[in-house]
Protein backbone atom coordinates (compact mmCIF):
# COMPACT_ATOMS: atom_id res chain seq x y z
CA UNK A 1 0.00 0.00 0.00
CA UNK A 2 1.31 3.30 -0.84
CA UNK A 3 0.64 6.36 2.05
CA UNK A 4 0.91 9.77 1.68
CA UNK A 5 1.32 10.99 5.37
CA UNK A 6 1.09 14.89 5.95
CA UNK A 7 1.39 17.48 9.01
CA UNK A 8 1.96 20.75 9.33
CA UNK A 9 3.21 23.10 12.81
CA UNK A 10 5.92 22.51 15.46
CA UNK A 11 7.60 19.24 16.53
CA UNK A 12 4.29 18.01 18.53
CA UNK A 13 2.88 18.07 15.26
CA UNK A 14 5.23 16.08 12.84
CA UNK A 15 6.49 13.70 15.21
CA UNK A 16 3.88 11.19 15.93
CA UNK A 17 2.82 10.52 12.33
CA UNK A 18 6.66 10.36 11.98
CA UNK A 19 5.82 7.76 14.48
CA UNK A 20 2.98 6.04 12.46
CA UNK A 21 4.93 6.36 9.44
CA UNK A 22 7.74 4.24 10.63
CA UNK A 23 4.68 1.34 12.21
CA UNK A 24 3.41 1.04 8.21
CA UNK A 25 6.89 0.66 6.90
CA UNK A 26 7.86 -2.03 9.28
CA UNK A 27 4.48 -3.34 8.02
CA UNK A 28 5.43 -3.42 4.74
CA UNK A 29 3.90 0.05 3.43
CA UNK A 30 5.65 2.08 0.96
CA UNK A 31 5.31 5.75 3.21
CA UNK A 32 5.94 9.33 1.78
CA UNK A 33 5.65 12.29 3.97
CA UNK A 34 4.69 15.62 2.73
CA UNK A 35 6.04 18.42 5.08
CA UNK A 36 7.97 21.62 5.06
CA UNK A 37 12.03 21.07 4.69
CA UNK A 38 12.40 21.56 8.34
CA UNK A 39 11.43 18.24 8.86
CA UNK A 40 13.70 16.40 6.11
CA UNK A 41 16.40 15.30 8.17
CA UNK A 42 14.38 13.42 10.55
CA UNK A 43 11.78 12.16 8.42
CA UNK A 44 14.53 10.08 6.23
CA UNK A 45 16.08 8.82 9.72
CA UNK A 46 12.94 7.39 10.32
CA UNK A 47 13.32 5.65 6.47
CA UNK A 48 10.49 7.64 5.12
CA UNK A 49 10.34 9.06 1.78
CA UNK A 50 10.71 13.07 2.25
CA UNK A 51 8.03 15.15 -0.05
CA UNK A 52 8.61 18.83 0.30
CA UNK A 53 5.51 21.14 0.68
CA UNK A 54 5.42 25.32 1.32
CA UNK A 55 6.78 27.25 3.81
CA UNK A 56 10.16 26.59 3.61
CA UNK A 57 10.72 28.53 7.08
CA UNK A 58 13.55 28.10 9.08
CA UNK A 59 13.63 27.61 12.54
CA UNK A 60 13.68 31.41 13.55
CA UNK A 61 10.53 32.22 11.50
CA UNK A 62 8.68 28.79 12.74
CA UNK A 63 9.53 30.15 16.19
CA UNK A 64 8.18 33.51 15.30
CA UNK A 65 5.04 32.48 14.02
CA UNK A 66 4.32 30.54 17.39
CA UNK A 67 5.18 33.82 19.55
CA UNK A 68 2.28 35.44 17.18
CA UNK A 69 -0.03 32.29 17.76
CA UNK A 70 0.49 32.93 21.46
CA UNK A 71 -0.81 36.30 21.77
CA UNK A 72 -4.13 35.20 20.36
CA UNK A 73 -6.06 34.87 23.66
CA UNK A 74 -8.87 31.97 22.18
CA UNK A 75 -8.40 29.14 20.68
CA UNK A 76 -10.37 29.60 18.06
CA UNK A 77 -8.62 33.33 17.30
CA UNK A 78 -5.04 30.95 17.29
CA UNK A 79 -6.90 28.28 14.58
CA UNK A 80 -7.83 32.06 12.54
CA UNK A 81 -4.33 32.90 12.84
CA UNK A 82 -2.61 29.53 11.52
CA UNK A 83 -5.25 29.75 8.62
CA UNK A 84 -4.60 33.10 7.84
CA UNK A 85 -0.59 32.32 8.32
CA UNK A 86 -0.59 29.53 5.68
CA UNK A 87 -3.55 31.20 3.18
CA UNK A 88 -0.36 32.78 0.82
CA UNK A 89 1.17 29.02 0.56
CA UNK A 90 -2.03 26.95 0.79
CA UNK A 91 -2.82 27.15 -3.55
CA UNK A 92 0.76 25.84 -3.60
CA UNK A 93 0.40 22.72 -1.03
CA UNK A 94 -2.85 21.91 -2.48
CA UNK A 95 -1.43 21.77 -6.28
CA UNK A 96 1.27 19.49 -5.00
CA UNK A 97 -0.52 17.30 -2.97
CA UNK A 98 -2.66 16.61 -6.13
CA UNK A 99 0.40 15.35 -7.81
CA UNK A 100 1.29 13.19 -5.10
CA UNK A 101 -2.36 11.72 -4.79
CA UNK A 102 -1.93 10.37 -8.09
CA UNK A 103 0.13 7.26 -6.47
CA UNK A 104 -1.40 7.09 -3.56
CA UNK A 105 -3.55 4.27 -1.81
CA UNK A 106 -4.17 6.22 1.05
CA UNK A 107 -3.63 9.39 2.99
CA UNK A 108 -3.41 10.81 6.32
CA UNK A 109 -3.63 13.82 7.44
CA UNK A 110 -3.41 16.00 10.83
CA UNK A 111 -6.84 16.56 11.72
CA UNK A 112 -6.47 20.77 11.51
CA UNK A 113 -6.53 20.26 7.96
CA UNK A 114 -9.90 18.73 6.59
CA UNK A 115 -10.16 19.78 3.88
CA UNK A 116 -7.88 17.19 2.71
CA UNK A 117 -10.47 14.94 2.76
CA UNK A 118 -11.99 16.87 -0.52
CA UNK A 119 -8.48 16.64 -2.01
CA UNK A 120 -8.52 12.84 -1.50
CA UNK A 121 -12.02 12.29 -2.57
CA UNK A 122 -11.77 14.20 -5.55
CA UNK A 123 -8.61 11.95 -6.44
CA UNK A 124 -10.61 8.69 -5.63
CA UNK A 125 -8.17 8.04 -2.61
CA UNK A 126 -9.49 6.77 1.12
CA UNK A 127 -8.72 9.50 3.40
CA UNK A 128 -8.42 9.29 7.26
CA UNK A 129 -6.80 11.74 9.54
CA UNK A 130 -4.78 11.63 12.81
CA UNK A 131 -5.30 14.09 16.23
CA UNK A 132 -2.75 14.14 18.99
CA UNK A 133 -5.07 15.18 21.27
CA UNK A 134 -8.99 13.95 22.08
CA UNK A 135 -11.02 18.03 23.24
CA UNK A 136 -12.38 18.12 19.50
CA UNK A 137 -13.26 14.55 19.38
CA UNK A 138 -17.42 15.02 19.93
CA UNK A 139 -19.15 13.02 22.64
CA UNK A 140 -22.04 12.71 24.52
CA UNK A 141 -20.34 12.59 27.78
CA UNK A 142 -18.73 15.52 27.53
CA UNK A 143 -19.24 19.14 25.97
CA UNK A 144 -16.69 21.29 24.53
CA UNK A 145 -14.17 23.03 26.32
CA UNK A 146 -15.34 26.47 27.08
CA UNK A 147 -19.00 25.02 27.43
CA UNK A 148 -20.32 24.54 31.54
CA UNK A 149 -20.45 21.41 31.77
CA UNK A 150 -24.19 21.14 33.24
CA UNK A 151 -23.70 17.95 35.12
CA UNK A 152 -26.68 18.72 36.98
CA UNK A 153 -28.90 18.23 33.60
CA UNK A 154 -30.72 14.62 33.76
CA UNK A 155 -28.99 12.21 31.51
CA UNK A 156 -31.14 12.19 28.00
CA UNK A 157 -31.11 16.21 28.55
CA UNK A 158 -27.67 16.24 29.02
CA UNK A 159 -26.39 13.96 26.10
CA UNK A 160 -28.89 16.09 23.91
CA UNK A 161 -26.91 19.27 25.29
CA UNK A 162 -23.73 17.96 24.28
CA UNK A 163 -24.39 16.79 21.00
CA UNK A 164 -25.83 20.75 20.38
CA UNK A 165 -22.85 22.60 21.79
CA UNK A 166 -20.51 19.98 19.84
CA UNK A 167 -22.64 20.63 16.51
CA UNK A 168 -22.47 24.61 17.40
CA UNK A 169 -18.30 25.09 17.79
CA UNK A 170 -18.29 22.52 14.72
CA UNK A 171 -20.25 25.29 12.63
CA UNK A 172 -18.53 28.14 14.45
CA UNK A 173 -15.36 26.51 13.30
CA UNK A 174 -16.37 25.77 9.71
CA UNK A 175 -17.99 29.34 9.37
CA UNK A 176 -14.43 30.98 10.80
CA UNK A 177 -12.28 28.65 7.90
CA UNK A 178 -14.57 29.34 5.38
CA UNK A 179 -14.35 33.17 5.61
CA UNK A 180 -10.50 32.94 5.20
CA UNK A 181 -10.65 30.29 2.52
CA UNK A 182 -13.30 30.14 0.48
CA UNK A 183 -12.08 32.22 -2.18
CA UNK A 184 -9.03 29.85 -2.59
CA UNK A 185 -11.30 26.74 -2.34
CA UNK A 186 -13.37 27.81 -5.23
CA UNK A 187 -10.08 28.51 -7.20
CA UNK A 188 -9.09 25.08 -7.04
CA UNK A 189 -12.19 23.49 -7.13
CA UNK A 190 -13.02 21.74 -3.54
CA UNK A 191 -16.44 22.64 -1.66
CA UNK A 192 -16.45 24.79 1.60
CA UNK A 193 -15.14 23.14 5.07
CA UNK A 194 -17.91 21.23 6.59
CA UNK A 195 -17.76 18.86 9.76
CA UNK A 196 -14.21 20.17 10.76
CA UNK A 197 -15.26 18.62 14.16
CA UNK A 198 -18.13 16.11 13.80
CA UNK A 199 -17.26 14.72 10.69
CA UNK A 200 -13.56 15.24 9.38
CA UNK A 201 -13.42 11.53 7.91
CA UNK A 202 -14.43 8.66 7.61
CA UNK A 203 -11.84 7.23 9.93
CA UNK A 204 -10.02 9.49 12.26
CA UNK A 205 -7.17 8.20 14.80
CA UNK A 206 -6.52 9.71 17.19
CA UNK A 207 -3.50 9.14 18.86
CA UNK A 208 -4.36 8.87 22.66
CA UNK A 209 -3.36 6.00 24.86
CA UNK A 210 -6.63 4.53 25.84
CA UNK A 211 -5.82 4.51 29.72
CA UNK A 212 -5.92 8.30 29.14
CA UNK A 213 -9.01 8.95 27.10
CA UNK A 214 -10.68 5.75 28.10
CA UNK A 215 -13.38 8.26 30.04
CA UNK A 216 -13.94 9.67 26.29
CA UNK A 217 -17.03 8.33 24.87
CA UNK A 218 -16.67 8.65 20.81
CA UNK A 219 -18.08 7.83 17.94
CA UNK A 220 -16.66 4.72 16.00
CA UNK A 221 -15.67 6.95 13.18
CA UNK A 222 -13.28 8.35 15.93
CA UNK A 223 -10.30 5.39 17.14
CA UNK A 224 -8.37 5.96 20.44
CA UNK A 225 -5.13 4.14 18.54
CA UNK A 226 -3.10 4.26 21.73
CA UNK A 227 0.33 6.43 21.74
CA UNK A 228 2.27 7.18 18.39
CA UNK A 229 5.95 8.28 19.39
CA UNK A 230 9.15 9.44 17.12
CA UNK A 231 12.35 9.81 19.71
CA UNK A 232 15.28 11.24 18.10
CA UNK A 233 18.76 9.04 18.76
CA UNK A 234 20.91 9.19 22.22
CA UNK A 235 23.37 12.27 22.40
CA UNK A 236 26.09 10.78 23.85
CA UNK A 237 28.03 13.97 24.45
CA UNK A 238 24.86 15.47 26.29
CA UNK A 239 24.29 11.87 28.40
CA UNK A 240 27.98 12.28 29.92
CA UNK A 241 26.93 15.79 30.86
CA UNK A 242 23.63 15.25 32.16
CA UNK A 243 24.98 12.87 34.37
CA UNK A 244 28.09 14.38 35.82
CA UNK A 245 25.45 17.09 36.35
CA UNK A 246 22.94 15.34 38.11
CA UNK A 247 25.35 13.50 40.48
CA UNK A 248 23.30 10.56 40.83
CA UNK A 249 19.90 12.31 41.77
CA UNK A 250 17.23 13.06 39.77
CA UNK A 251 16.50 16.99 38.98
CA UNK A 252 13.91 19.05 38.09
CA UNK A 253 13.23 19.88 34.42
CA UNK A 254 11.78 22.42 32.99
CA UNK A 255 11.05 22.66 28.95
CA UNK A 256 8.86 25.23 26.98
CA UNK A 257 8.96 22.71 23.58
CA UNK A 258 8.21 24.59 20.77
CA UNK A 259 6.12 27.23 22.61
CA UNK A 260 7.76 30.69 22.25
CA UNK A 261 6.47 34.29 23.91
CA UNK A 262 7.31 37.76 24.36
CA UNK A 263 9.86 38.87 27.10
CA UNK A 264 11.51 35.75 27.29
CA UNK A 265 14.35 37.94 28.78
CA UNK A 266 11.84 39.23 31.58
CA UNK A 267 10.12 36.38 32.37
CA UNK A 268 13.77 34.13 32.92
CA UNK A 269 14.88 36.75 35.05
CA UNK A 270 12.08 36.63 37.53
CA UNK A 271 12.66 32.61 36.89
CA UNK A 272 16.61 33.20 37.98
CA UNK A 273 15.64 35.57 40.71
CA UNK A 274 13.42 33.20 42.55
CA UNK A 275 14.55 29.70 42.22
CA UNK A 276 16.76 28.67 44.89
CA UNK A 277 20.74 29.35 44.43
CA UNK A 278 21.22 26.04 46.20
CA UNK A 279 18.60 23.72 43.96
CA UNK A 280 19.61 22.23 40.84
CA UNK A 281 17.57 22.43 37.69
CA UNK A 282 17.92 21.69 34.16
CA UNK A 283 16.15 24.07 31.56
CA UNK A 284 15.53 23.31 27.73
CA UNK A 285 16.42 26.16 25.50
CA UNK A 286 13.66 25.05 23.22
CA UNK A 287 12.36 27.54 20.04
CA UNK A 288 11.75 30.18 22.92
CA UNK A 289 15.40 30.43 23.63
CA UNK A 290 15.18 29.66 27.31
CA UNK A 291 18.41 30.86 29.21
CA UNK A 292 19.39 32.80 32.22
CA UNK A 293 21.80 35.95 32.82
CA UNK A 294 24.00 34.56 35.19
CA UNK A 295 25.70 31.36 35.28
CA UNK A 296 24.97 29.34 37.65
CA UNK A 297 26.47 25.67 39.10
CA UNK A 298 22.66 24.10 40.07
CA UNK A 299 21.32 25.64 36.57
CA UNK A 300 22.47 23.77 33.61
CA UNK A 301 20.53 24.90 30.53
CA UNK A 302 20.99 22.43 27.30
CA UNK A 303 19.79 22.69 23.34
CA UNK A 304 17.68 19.33 21.57
CA UNK A 305 18.05 16.42 23.17
CA UNK A 306 15.31 13.51 23.27
CA UNK A 307 12.50 13.88 25.43
CA UNK A 308 12.92 10.00 26.38
CA UNK A 309 16.61 10.54 27.33
CA UNK A 310 16.15 14.33 28.81
CA UNK A 311 13.38 13.19 31.24
CA UNK A 312 15.14 9.70 32.37
CA UNK A 313 17.00 12.19 34.59
CA UNK A 314 14.22 14.44 36.10
CA UNK A 315 12.29 14.42 39.39
CA UNK A 316 9.29 16.32 37.98
CA UNK A 317 8.94 17.78 34.27
CA UNK A 318 7.89 21.43 34.30
CA UNK A 319 6.36 22.00 30.49
CA UNK A 320 3.92 23.72 28.48
CA UNK A 321 1.36 21.01 28.14
CA UNK A 322 1.95 20.29 24.93
CA UNK A 323 0.39 16.72 23.43
CA UNK A 324 3.71 15.50 22.01
CA UNK A 325 5.50 16.87 25.51
CA UNK A 326 2.61 15.33 27.76
CA UNK A 327 2.67 12.26 26.13
CA UNK A 328 6.59 11.70 26.48
CA UNK A 329 6.45 12.86 30.36
CA UNK A 330 3.47 9.86 30.85
CA UNK A 331 5.75 7.55 29.07
CA UNK A 332 8.70 8.44 31.89
CA UNK A 333 6.74 8.27 34.69
CA UNK A 334 7.34 11.45 36.00
CA UNK A 335 5.01 13.83 38.00
CA UNK A 336 4.03 17.19 35.74
CA UNK A 337 3.83 20.24 36.92
CA UNK A 338 2.36 22.45 33.85
CA UNK A 339 2.19 25.81 32.55
CA UNK A 340 -0.39 25.95 29.65
CA UNK A 341 0.24 28.60 27.06
CA UNK A 342 -1.97 28.09 23.77
CA UNK A 343 -4.51 25.78 22.22
CA UNK A 344 -5.11 22.14 23.47
CA UNK A 345 -2.36 22.69 26.24
CA UNK A 346 -5.23 23.83 28.98
CA UNK A 347 -7.16 20.52 28.27
CA UNK A 348 -3.65 18.36 28.42
CA UNK A 349 -3.64 20.33 32.27
CA UNK A 350 -6.88 19.39 33.21
CA UNK A 351 -6.40 15.75 31.70
CA UNK A 352 -3.10 15.62 33.62
CA UNK A 353 -5.07 16.89 36.72
CA UNK A 354 -7.88 14.56 37.11
CA UNK A 355 -5.48 11.34 36.15
CA UNK A 356 -3.46 12.75 39.69
CA UNK A 357 -0.09 12.75 37.80
CA UNK A 358 0.49 17.09 37.73
CA UNK A 359 -0.28 20.49 39.24
CA UNK A 360 -0.77 23.66 36.99
CA UNK A 361 0.45 26.97 37.03
CA UNK A 362 -0.62 30.39 35.78
CA UNK A 363 1.97 31.69 32.78
CA UNK A 364 1.80 35.23 34.11
CA UNK A 365 2.79 34.16 37.77
CA UNK A 366 4.94 30.86 37.63
CA UNK A 367 8.55 31.84 37.76
CA UNK A 368 7.65 33.20 41.38
CA UNK A 369 5.51 30.38 42.41
CA UNK A 370 7.44 27.26 40.70
CA UNK A 371 10.30 26.97 43.11
CA UNK A 372 7.52 26.03 46.01
CA UNK A 373 5.40 24.22 43.63
CA UNK A 374 8.68 21.89 42.54
CA UNK A 375 9.29 20.90 46.26
CA UNK A 376 5.74 20.14 46.73
CA UNK A 377 5.35 18.02 43.90
CA UNK A 378 8.30 16.23 44.65
CA UNK A 379 7.29 15.34 48.21
CA UNK A 380 4.35 13.44 46.41
CA UNK A 381 5.20 10.43 46.67
CA UNK A 382 1.69 8.95 45.53
CA UNK A 383 1.98 10.90 42.54
CA UNK A 384 4.95 9.81 41.72
CA UNK A 385 3.52 6.38 42.04
CA UNK A 386 0.38 6.95 40.10
CA UNK A 387 2.35 8.53 37.30
CA UNK A 388 4.89 5.68 37.19
CA UNK A 389 1.85 2.98 37.19
CA UNK A 390 0.28 4.90 34.42
CA UNK A 391 3.35 4.47 32.34
CA UNK A 392 3.43 0.68 32.84
CA UNK A 393 -0.49 1.09 31.46
CA UNK A 394 0.87 2.92 28.23
CA UNK A 395 4.06 1.12 27.13
CA UNK A 396 2.25 -2.01 27.64
CA UNK A 397 -0.09 -0.71 24.87
CA UNK A 398 1.01 -1.19 21.27
CA UNK A 399 -0.42 1.98 18.88
CA UNK A 400 1.56 1.67 16.10
CA UNK A 401 0.70 -1.63 15.91
CA UNK A 402 -3.12 -0.53 16.29
CA UNK A 403 -2.69 2.50 14.29
CA UNK A 404 -1.76 0.23 10.75
CA UNK A 405 -4.40 -2.13 11.64
CA UNK A 406 -6.97 -0.06 11.88
CA UNK A 407 -5.72 1.66 8.81
CA UNK A 408 -5.58 -1.74 6.89
CA UNK A 409 -9.04 -2.46 7.71
CA UNK A 410 -10.29 0.49 6.87
CA UNK A 411 -8.80 0.35 3.00
CA UNK A 412 -10.04 -2.56 2.99
CA UNK A 413 -13.61 -1.63 3.83
CA UNK A 414 -13.30 1.24 0.99
CA UNK A 415 -12.16 -1.32 -1.67
CA UNK A 416 -14.84 -3.55 -0.63
CA UNK A 417 -17.46 -0.31 -0.96
CA UNK A 418 -16.37 0.05 -4.39
CA UNK A 419 -16.26 -3.43 -5.80
CA UNK A 420 -20.13 -3.43 -4.61
CA UNK A 421 -21.17 -0.04 -6.60
CA UNK A 422 -18.94 -1.25 -9.91
CA UNK A 423 -19.79 -3.70 -12.37
CA UNK A 424 -18.29 -7.19 -12.01
CA UNK A 425 -15.54 -6.75 -14.81
CA UNK A 426 -14.69 -3.32 -13.22
CA UNK A 427 -14.71 -4.88 -9.81
CA UNK A 428 -12.77 -8.13 -10.55
CA UNK A 429 -9.73 -5.51 -12.84
CA UNK A 430 -9.25 -3.53 -8.88
CA UNK A 431 -9.24 -7.18 -7.45
CA UNK A 432 -6.32 -7.95 -9.67
CA UNK A 433 -4.89 -4.74 -8.86
CA UNK A 434 -4.88 -4.79 -5.12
Amino acid sequence: MRVLLTSHGSTGDIYPLIGLGRALREAGHHVRYATAPLYQKEIEKAGLEFVSMPPEWGPEIFADFMREINRCKHPLLQLVHIYCGALPFMGEIIRRMDEELRTTDLMVSSYFFPHYRALATRAGVPYACFAFCHNLVPTVAHPPENFPALRWLPGPLRRKYCRASWQLSNNVVDFAINSICRALFREVGLPPMRGFITNPAELELVGVGRAVGEHWQADEKFQFSGYLRWQTGTDEKMEKELLEFCAGTEVPVLTFGSVTFDDVHTVMSRFLKNWPEDKKIIVQSGWAGLSVDIARPSIKVIGAVSHDQLFKHASCVIHHGGAGTTASVLFAGKPQIIIPHIADQWFWAAEMKRLRVASKLNKKSWPEKLPAKVLKIEAKKKMRRRAEKLAAQLRAEDGPATSVRLLEEFVARQKATVSVQLPAADASLIQAIS
